[in-house]
């Protein structure tokens, strides 16, 4: 793949340089801020082009959400762009915020996540392939899997954020398996309730729909819950019907999944 690289800290862009070429990939260009990178799009897009753009959340020149802005901003000039998005934070306002519009082609990683490189490299390559993928941990907190003594909304191991919307990532990097900590399985008998449209699932429907958020094929489910591909197929077919989602719309899939991002 061709990609484009943007991350203000010097160290751990030349970190992902590195993972990108071991996993066969060629960065077309660097950027350490936002103007930079839509620069950077904008010359390869001139010329032969580029299959994917990984950019941080936070950069300069304010250090707060330009590299999303900038991820947006790419994607109304270029629609279907696969950008995968990196963040130091679960930050759900800002998960919500990058799928709003379209969720084909996108994906937003804690940077915890580049650590697996197996798992970061599955995840590219969904995304680049027109797929949606989002972080186990952040999935998890858009559900709010709450305990005792715990703030709902608030992941097991982090604190608590003012705002509720921007919580710290775990400090290690959890496999891809369990999701980070408690497997769906387990967040499925603590969560807190969900609305409108959601709010019709079962919570084993729950339990498939946020591993589908998570950018897992059916096959995979099968494997994560041990049941028959049939039982799957079931499932998945309840929740598009209980959803609004019948056969001819388009793209049922990554609408489910926004439907759970909005829930």
């Amino acid at each position: 793949m061709r990609i484009i690289l943007a991350e203000d800290s010097a160290l751990l862009r030349q970190g992902l340089t590195m993972v990108l070429g071991a996993l066969g990939h060629s960065v077309l260009a660097e950027a350490e801020d936002a103007p930079t990178l839509l620069t950077a799009v904008e010359a390869a897009m001139a010329g032969d082009g580029v299959d994917a753009v990984i950019t941080d959340v936070r950069m300069p020149p304010t250090h707060t959400s330009d590299g999303l802005k900038a991820a947006l901003q790419l994607r109304e000039t270029y629609p279907g762009l696969p950008i995968v998005v990196l963040s130091q934070y679960i930050a759900t306002a800002y998960a919500r915020e990058l799928f709003a519009r379209s969720a084909a082609g996108l994906g937003y990683l804690l940077k915890d996540r580049v650590g697996d490189i197996e798992e970061f490299a599955r995840a590219l390559e969904t995304v680049v392939a027109g797929g949606t993928v989002i972080d186990p941990d952040v999935v998890q907190h858009l559900l709010g899997g709450t305990s005792s003594g715990q703030a709902p909304g608030v992941l097991p191991g982090t604190a608590a954020s003012t705002s509720g919307a921007d919580a710290p990532a775990p400090s290690s990097c959890p496999g891809a398996g369990n999701g980070g900590g408690a497997s769906a399985r387990q967040l499925g008998q603590a969560t807190r309730p969900v609305g409108g449209k959601l709010a019709r699932l079962s919570p084993r429907e729950l339990e498939i729909l946020r591993l589908m958020a998570q950018g897992r094929s059916n096959a995979e489910i099968e494997a994560e819950l041990f049941i028959s591909p049939a039982t799957v197929a079931k499932h998945v077919g309840n929740i598009f019907d209980k959803l609004d989602l019948p056969a001819d719309t388009g793209n049922r899939r990554v609408r489910a999944v926004l439907a759970f991002l909005e829930g």
